[in-house]
């Protein structure tokens, strides 16, 4: 997997994406570099949701594991955000009349 590089350089801490992770006691999984912080998806959150956590605060890096993966639904629904098409939602997925 990939680092997050600049969180790895300046905090020196072994952010990896794929990493488990344990944040103020709740564990989860590294699933995106956010720039100065580290994106995780939490084991009690639907696959896809991430939240950015600062990299030293309350911490404990563990062994690399696996990132659980969004349902088709949840990537669909990511996709059409991204697009940015301001189609409706079932226009985009081919669903509308």
């Amino acid at each position: 997997m990939s680092k997050c590089n600049y969180v790895c350089d300046y905090y020196g801490v072994p952010a990896d994406i794929g990493r488990a992770v344990i944040v103020n006691g709740k564990p989860g999984v590294i699933a995106e570099d956010r720039g100065n912080h580290i994106g995780v998806n939490f084991d009690h959150d639907k696959p896809g949701d991430i939240s950015p956590c600062h990299p030293t605060w309350k911490v404990e890096y563990g062994e690399m594991t696996t990132i659980r993966k969004m349902t088709r639904s949840q990537q669909n629904y990511r996709d059409y955000i991204q697009a940015d098409t301001g189609l409706s939602f079932a226009e985009y997925m081919g669903f509308a009349r």
